[in-house]
């Protein structure tokens, strides 16, 4: 086999944007003149009838090669020619419109001069459809003599047969669903087809036409029994695969058979539907047609693919393969001009294409290479240059000082130091009278070509941006592009971050990348505290409370916070309120006698900005006194009880999701079970009682709509929920890190092992996540013996039955840590422990080391609660919060209704 281009006798593109398909090619000695001629339709409506005679092998189109073009009105499906006037033997063309069947005759007309000569077509008859046609096909049907019958096979499966000028009848496919290619054999006097069971499918001409009328499909039973016999299938084979298109061909030299072209498979079948024999395609076919035989019992087959190519097959042997300059859709062999087996291609775009097989002697000849002596000394002076050049490149510490040393993008976002005096808040969902907004200026400065500029401004809810995403023209070197937005509170819950993040990407030209390199820039910034909340008075109750310990005196809040302060009181040098937007109150105190501030709130997770708010501005306060020995610690004592009832919450939050995807793929079952049942009685011809399906059906579909209200405002509090969480575990995080007097590497694997996801999904937790990292920690850097090193952790996380082990997780952490663990990624402590990436595998059952309880008296400082108490969140717990939603949401005269059981593993999508 080898491998060579279609060698180009003649080609021309047809039209502008128009479409092709299958059926609008078609080679036949349409004007009755002895020779094959080239007929094109498009389903633009135009026709075209061309007479390839180029002057040397691949000339384009001449003038004088169209005989005809004329514009239909109407797409063109498919072109025929055959003998389909009654009263002559002479070819006429059909041509088939989606409601009409026109017969044309095409002549030409001497002219007087030499190019004189014209084509022209004149209507010999049309017929109009009643429904919308597919293809067609032609053929003697019954085994008239000297004249050809019309099937036409429409759109819901009818087969509608003219002869010539009258129209005979109609029969409907038994089965049909969608339309598949169309032939007839005159052989067995038979039409094949193939349906969307992925079946070929026989009918015999006499079964049709014996068959019951498709015109009496709404008469009696009665009428229908008297007026002919069932329609019955010949013969069936299934294929097991879609069919692109069918041929009947009979050569002399081989038996006739029937070819059928699949998705993946060329089939050939006798004609009685047995295989003859079937070749599995490896690539995905676009078009075929079986030409010739050329050796006894053999058939060849040209098949063309979506890869421009096109195969020539003797049987299901490869003989030859040829590339092609489009994909074509429709192939056809003519013989023009008296050049015997041109191949006809046509694309879907118009390329239309005559090609012969063959190729062009190669007249290069490589030039004589004169032989020079080698330079040793030049060679390797040569490469030690070259392998210096090597080692400079693969240095890995110079790969991002590179880019920070060269700055070609740089983006800087500026927070403007006031509040907004017009608030730009849009649909915000924050009760206050008044939602404050900040102004942020980001400015892109590009000392390079950038195109396809694009500016992403990322915030996490619940704050929320104006204008998030923005796109510029390109930018040249040395320009700048300025973008102004506004930040709010969007959300009735306080955000666990008040930062930001501004990414810009653009694709950069090279002489070797014309189409640019892409490149990113970034930069963070930070929000004010006013944004969320705003001075209030102090409160001298609270539920939970904090202590900070620092090593210098305290320092007046009129200080550290001129923006929430009044100088004009003196209280406020000492105790100071905030009110979050939300309305919760947050108090904090300086003490006057010791270095100790205090933080109080009556929610646990309010206190987080507050207090990362305190250490920022003191750090900063100290850091501009040239004051380098300045530390925060915490002796309290870590609320572990109140941290787990938020864990409780967020995953009994999580239960009841899944519970609500359960009953909502119910309902859904049922609602399409009981749309099933009234589609069967509305379509039974004899009228029944609906026995009150009706009824049943709009109550399920009130439940379904309960239930989704339910589910989405469940998941509204699943977001809320997690953002409190993510707010305590920060807080959490804070104060082990000045506990136990943690470096910036520990602390930031506090917060990859605590804070993984960005986002909380059904598909993976916080809960799963968290204590498959944990469990990681424990068994690596934290482990006790080499009994829990040997423990291996599992590749896989699912949503575990309750809380319990991570809260046991979570204790024991802190446990370790207080004890004198030193949390550690190094290399020395991976190789104990097969490689793992901490929050990537599942959990596994307690070991007994894990068992037990916090010992009374350790250095471990804890609250005062008892870890081990009985969970407030279950399963139980989180069905009877359903059952009391659902109660509310749901009218009672729907609880009643009956709901079809299903498998606990299908969800409603």
């Amino acid at each position: 086999m080898s491998l060579f281009k279609a060698r180009d006798w003649w080609s021309t593109v047809l039209g502008e944007k128009e479409e092709f398909d299958q059926g609008c090619l078609c080679v036949a000695d349409v004007d009755n003149s002895g020779q094959d001629k080239i007929i094109v339709g498009s389903y633009m409506g135009y026709l075209r009838i061309f007479n390839p005679r180029p002057v040397k092998p691949g000339d384009g189109v001449q003038a004088e090669d169209l005989l005809l073009e004329v514009q239909l009105r109407e797409p063109v499906l498919q072109v025929e020619v055959g003998k389909f006037v009654s009263g002559t033997e002479g070819l006429h063309l059909a041509v088939l419109h989606c409601r009409r069947l026109c017969v044309y005759a095409v002549s030409e007309t001497l002219g007087n001069v030499d190019h004189g000569n014209q084509y022209q077509i004149k209507l010999m008859y049309e017929h109009h459809l009643q429904r919308t046609a597919c293809n067609m096909t032609y053929g003697p049907f019954g085994g008239v003599k000297g004249r050809d019958l019309i099937c036409i096979q429409s759109m819901d499966g009818m087969l509608m047969l003219f002869e010539q000028e009258s129209y005979a009848f109609g029969r409907f496919l038994p089965g049909f669903l969608l339309p598949g290619p169309l032939t007839y054999s005159s052989r067995t006097d038979s039409f094949i087809t193939v349906s969307s069971s992925r079946q070929v499918e026989s009918y015999k001409y006499q079964v049709l036409a014996f068959a019951t009328d498709a015109d009496g499909r709404q008469e009696t039973v009665q009428q229908k029994l008297s007026s002919g016999k069932k329609l019955v299938v010949d013969w069936v084979l299934n294929i097991g695969e879609q069919a692109l298109d069918i041929c009947i061909v009979s050569f002399n030299q081989a038996v006739s058979s029937v070819f059928v072209l699949g998705e993946r498979s060329l089939f050939c079948l006798k004609d009685n539907g047995q295989i003859r024999f079937m070749k599995k395609l490896d690539y995905s076919p676009s078009c075929f047609i079986p030409y010739c035989s050329v050796k006894e019992g053999t058939i060849n087959t040209l098949v063309g693919n979506h890869s421009k190519m096109l195969y020539v097959y003797q049987d299901i042997t490869l003989k030859w393969a040829t590339q092609l300059p489009h994909v074509p859709v429709s192939v056809k062999v003519a013989n023009l001009q008296g050049l015997k087996g041109v191949i006809v291609t046509l694309s879907d775009n118009g390329h239309l294409q005559c090609s012969y097989l063959g190729t062009d002697p190669s007249l290069f000849q490589a030039p004589r290479v004169e032989s020079k002596e080698i330079n040793y000394e030049e060679f390797n002076a040569e490469m030690k240059e070259l392998q210096k050049i090597i080692k400079e490149a693969t240095i890995t510490q110079d790969i991002l000082p590179q880019s920070e040393k060269h700055r070609d993008l740089i983006v800087t976002a500026e927070v403007s130091p006031d509040l907004d005096v017009e608030s730009q808040a849009i649909d915000s969902e924050v009760k206050a009278e008044v939602v404050p907004s900040v102004t942020i200026k980001v400015t892109i400065q590009s000392k390079m070509t950038a195109q396809q500029p694009y500016l992403a401004v990322c915030i996490q809810a619940p704050l929320a941006v104006t204008c998030d995403r923005f796109t510029f023209n390109d930018l040249e070197p040395g320009s700048s592009e300025t973008v102004v937005l506004s930040v709010f509170l969007k959300g009735n819950f306080p955000p666990s971050e008040l930062e930001g993040n501004c990414v810009f990407s653009c694709n950069t030209p090279t002489e070797l990348n014309p189409e640019g390199i892409p490149k990113v820039a970034q930069c963070k910034f930070k929000l004010p505290l006013r944004l969320v909340c705003f001075p209030a008075q102090p409160s001298k109750s609270a539920n939970h409370k904090l202590t900070i310990d620092t090593n210098k005196p305290p320092i007046s809040f009129l200080t550290i916070f001129p923006d929430f302060a009044d100088p004009s009181e003196e209280d406020q040098a000492n105790v100071l309120g905030f009110q979050f937007l939300t309305g919760s109150k947050i108090t904090l105190l300086a003490s006057k006698t010791s270095q100790r501030y205090r933080i109080q709130s009556d929610q646990l997770e309010d206190l987080w900005l507050i207090t990362k708010e305190l250490t920022l501005r003191l750090e900063e306060h100290f850091k501009k006194q040239n004051c380098k020995d300045f530390a925060c610690t915490f002796s309290g004592s870590v609320p572990l009880q109140e941290y787990f009832e938020l864990i409780d919450r967020h995953f009994e939050l999580r239960l009841n999701a899944e519970k609500f995807q359960e009953l909502l793929s119910e309902r859904a079952i049922q609602f399409r079970a009981i749309e099933r049942r009234l589609l069967t009685r509305f379509k039974d011809k004899t009228p029944a009682p609906l026995q009150h399906l009706d009824t049943l059906l709009e109550g399920t579909f009130r439940e379904v709509i309960a239930l989704a209200d339910a589910a989405e405002e469940n998941q509204a509090n699943m977001f809320q929920a997690f953002t409190k969480l993510k707010s305590a575990t920060h807080l959490v995080i804070m104060l082990i890190s000045l506990w136990q007097k943690l470096n910036a590497d520990q602390v930031a694997i506090m917060e990859a092992t605590f804070l993984p996801l960005a986002e909380d999904t059904q598909e993976l937790g916080w809960e799963e996540t968290v204590d498959s990292a944990i469990s990681f920690l424990l068994r690596t850097c934290l482990s006790k013996s080499s009994k829990e090193q040997a423990l291996s952790l599992s590749s896989q996380l699912s949503m575990p039955k309750d809380t319990s082990r991570l809260k046991k997780n979570i204790s024991l952490f802190c446990d370790r840590l207080a004890k004198g663990g030193r949390l550690s990624l190094s290399t020395e402590a991976a190789t104990q422990q097969a490689t793992v990436v901490p929050g990537g595998c599942a959990t596994i059952p307690e070991s007994d080391l894990e068992e037990r309880a916090v010992v009374p008296g350790s250095t471990a400082v804890f609250s005062s609660h008892k870890h081990t108490a009985k969970q407030k969140s279950s399963p139980g717990t989180a069905r009877s919060g359903i059952s009391r939603l659902m109660m509310r949401e749901i009218p009672r005269d729907l609880l009643s209704l009956q709901v079809c059981k299903v498998p606990h593993n299908i969800f409603f999508r």
